[in-house]
């Protein structure tokens, strides 16, 4: 199976929010006084010291293929613990993942299983699992690709790489996203103009960021910061052993499913 890199999953993700966000912040006045600077840099702490957090990420353009996530929703946080679903571009299929530590719970649907296993290993994979979540832990090589897009801590320590990035911040007029109050900062870098919106009142969190440019326009949208991670995890009944899968993985009969 081609296994799709955290980095092409969720890369872009942190990367869009990481784009406009710079130094530690600095303890200043209401968010609607403060510098386009001022605001990107509270924003980041905020993001930067968050326990867990609700991740919408939407992408559109030529560039996407079906080894990347057209869009992808996911509760994750700083434990390790995560629950979402992700749909890939260019009809590569759609699934519900599932993490708790190093357990893993994964639901493809059959246009997924059909773009990552060869000839007629992925139709089969589909026949075999079908409605069940496949499970088993980061041991297994295809559980802990796909469920690197459940890492809180390396999207924050992407954020925090990106940092000190030359760029020139622009503050626009307060503004509505969602329902929330907002401040929109832009920037350009490299030919993508990215803008963040940062709540207006209370808590200065990021609630969206946009980047657009270059063959791919991303929307990221964050909400839920710090509140837990649901815990439900699928019944023995409605779940498959990894191990199970290796026959039709290494092109041979299945096991007794």
């Amino acid at each position: 199976m081609r296994r799709i890199s955290r980095k092409q999953a969720w890369g872009t993700a942190a990367c869009t929010a990481a784009a406009l966000l710079a130094a530690p912040a600095v303890a200043l006045a209401d968010t609607e006084d403060l510098s386009a600077q001022e605001i990107s840099d509270k924003a980041e702490k905020e993001l930067l010291d968050a326990k867990s957090v609700h991740l919408e990420l939407e992408q559109k353009g030529t560039d996407l293929d079906d080894e990347e996530p057209a869009t992808m929703e996911l509760t994750l946080d700083q434990d390790d613990n995560c629950v979402g679903s992700l749909t890939m571009a260019d009809d590569g299929g759609s699934l519900e993942l599932i993490k708790q530590g190093e357990k893993v719970w994964m639901k493809p649907d059959a246009a997924f299983w059909k773009a990552q296993l060869p000839g007629g290993q992925g139709e089969a994979a589909a026949d075999i699992i079908g409605d069940r979540y496949l499970y088993g832990t980061t041991d297994d090589a295809l559980l802990k690709d796909m469920a690197g897009v459940c890492d809180l801590k390396e999207i924050q320590q992407e954020v925090q790489d990106e940092s000190g990035d030359e760029s020139t911040l622009k503050k626009g007029e307060r503004t509505k996203v969602d329902g929330t109050d907002v401040i929109p900062v832009t920037g350009r870098d490299d030919g993508k103009t990215t803008t963040m919106y940062v709540a207006a009142e209370g808590t200065p969190y990021l609630v969206r960021a946009t980047e657009k440019g270059q063959g791919t326009d991303s929307t990221l949208k964050l909400s839920e910061y710090d509140k837990p991670v649901p815990k439900d995890t699928p019944s023995e009944e409605d779940s498959v052993n990894v191990s199970q899968l290796q026959g039709v993985q290494d092109g041979g009969p299945a096991g007794n499913l």
